[in-house]
């Protein structure tokens, strides 16, 4: 390992302990609302496997929602991507490295084995670097070939941060109300288009949910 690469290396490992620290402090003020979680209760009452579907900017406050629960996170091989999935890791989440744009093939092997061993997935279709809110191929394709149903998730807050960022990150406030929300369960089984509108859908509802 070079000189540049140790000091990297730490640089990256003292982030990860401060965003962790960071978020488990902040997370303990907020007062977590989850509502129309029915699906997400059925599912893993009878051991089926989901996936979950997330938009990249509402990804702090669900990881916090989600958080020892054993799901698997897909994060990117970007530069920060080290630092979430340490931070992710730090909350009990189990994580599988790459997107649909740089390591797919990995990733999405990785993520197959995961639902095939009866886990949980949660990915964000319009991650690593969007356009916000746009649906990437990787969640329908992984949940057809598993025959699992996706499940959309969606957060909103009453006071929140956002950054400037394609995504407009949120960072719920302290002492904010973080309200938790999901979609019913969809079955990717039609054709690409179709299961795309089917998801685009789901989302859609669990963000009204969730702002409701």
């Amino acid at each position: 390992m070079s000189p540049d690469d140790s000091t990297k290396g730490k640089r990256i490992s003292r982030w990860s302990r401060i965003g962790a620290a960071f978020v488990r402090l902040l997370g303990r003020t907020w007062r977590m609302r989850v509502t129309h979680d029915d699906a997400v209760r059925t599912a893993r009452a009878t051991n089926t496997p989901i996936v979950f579907s997330l938009w990249h900017g509402q990804m702090l406050p669900l990881l916090y929602a989600h958080r020892d629960e054993g799901v698997t996170v897909l994060i990117s091989e970007h530069a920060d991507g080290e630092i979430i999935a340490r931070i992710a890791t730090d909350f009990g989440f189990r994580t599988v490295r790459g997107s649909t744009s740089r390591g797919a093939a990995r990733a999405l092997l990785g993520l197959s084995r995961v639902l095939e061993d009866g886990g949980e997935l949660a990915i964000t279709p319009d991650g690593p670097r969007g356009p916000a809110k746009s649906i990437a191929p990787g969640v329908g394709v992984v949940a057809r070939r598993a025959g699992v149903p996706v499940i959309a998730a969606a957060a909103s807050a009453s006071k929140a941060w956002r950054l400037k960022s394609w995504d407009k990150f949120m960072i719920p406030r302290p002492f904010a109300t973080v309200h938790v929300a999901y979609s019913d369960a969809v079955h990717m089984t039609t054709a690409d288009g179709a299961s795309d509108e089917g998801l685009r859908a789901a989302m859609e509802l669990a963000e009204q949910r969730a702002n409701a």
